[in-house]
């Protein structure tokens, strides 16, 4: 097992993912000298520096725990709070700011789930696919909402044997311009930053990868409205598909087709009711 210690710009989009990485400069000026290039040809997996990759992480790092992230969510928090509550001499405005503050750590506190096979809100969400049960895994759900950074988008930690091996950051595209509101526009901001990535068409991603990192663009517009990053372990998250993959429990039997399936086998007109006791016996009727 791997162990180791307006305002949503639209450069904002791409370095929403780290807590400070890009500039909306820095990506409005990538975006337009974009503009008219041609990409064609097959693509691959951009071959990214370790660097490049390991700043989408800002200050958190694969294998820190609960605790761990926590601190610097606070820390974080306190930053963005300290200048608001300096800026008044209004000490009921000051104490309002505070429990602001404590509030917004307390719900990223009581945020955290452990997948244990009891069904969660999460397990029919924009989340869904990103974990299993019964393989303990873990999450906590950052809501960044901040009017100061522009920043409107959800932060959620998933934890594997209680470290962090993966992040899920959800961007919402609301803010955007109508022509921008498109995955083929988050493409082309991504692979301006980062080259030409790996096209997974099956399974809706693009993705980048180096030894330590693993980072996917996902689309999911149609039902959430927003534009997906994923940045994880590669190998943690390897050996997490296969430890779901020998969890996975077998789909149930269909009994009513199993018996007229069979019957079928024997004769070539099964009617219904020379199946009816096999009926019954699924929805617990009895016949009189």
């Amino acid at each position: 097992m791997w162990r180791s210690s307006r305002r949503l710009s639209v450069s904002l989009i791409v370095g929403a993912f780290a807590l400070s990485t890009l500039t909306v400069q820095a990506l409005a000026g990538d975006d337009k000298k974009g503009k008219g290039k041609e990409r064609g040809g097959s693509r691959v997996g951009a071959k990214l520096s370790e660097r490049a990759l390991g700043e989408l992480m800002g200050q958190f790092k694969f294998g820190m725990n609960k605790q761990d992230v926590l601190k610097v969510l606070s820390r974080q928090i306190n930053e963005r709070y300290k200048d608001r509550i300096a800026a008044t001499s209004d000490v009921y405005a000051q104490d309002k700011l505070r429990r602001d503050r404590q509030a917004e750590f307390d719900r990223i506190k009581k945020s955290f789930v452990e997948f244990k096979g009891k069904k969660t809100g999460w397990d029919v969400s924009i989340v869904d696919d990103q974990f299993a049960h019964n393989t303990d895994e873990a999450m906590m759900v950052h809501w960044e909402n901040s009017p100061e950074t522009g920043r409107d988008q959800r932060r959620f930690f998933f934890f594997h044997d209680g470290q962090l091996y993966k992040m899920f950051v959800a961007l919402n595209s609301q803010q955007l311009k109508n022509e921008q509101r498109n995955f083929g526009y988050f493409q082309n901001l991504m692979e301006q930053r980062y080259g030409a990535g790996k096209v997974v068409a099956d399974k809706g991603y693009i993705e980048w990868k180096s030894p330590t990192y693993r980072v996917l663009a996902l689309d999911k517009l149609a039902f959430y409205g927003s534009f997906c990053l994923v940045i994880s372990h590669p190998a943690e998250d390897a050996e997490l598909a296969s430890i779901r993959e020998a969890h996975k429990k077998p789909k149930a039997e269909n009994k009513v087709i199993k018996a007229v399936m069979e019957k079928d086998a024997k004769t070539d007109q099964p009617t219904l009711d020379e199946n009816r006791g096999a009926v019954e016996g699924v929805v617990g009727t009895g016949g009189d």
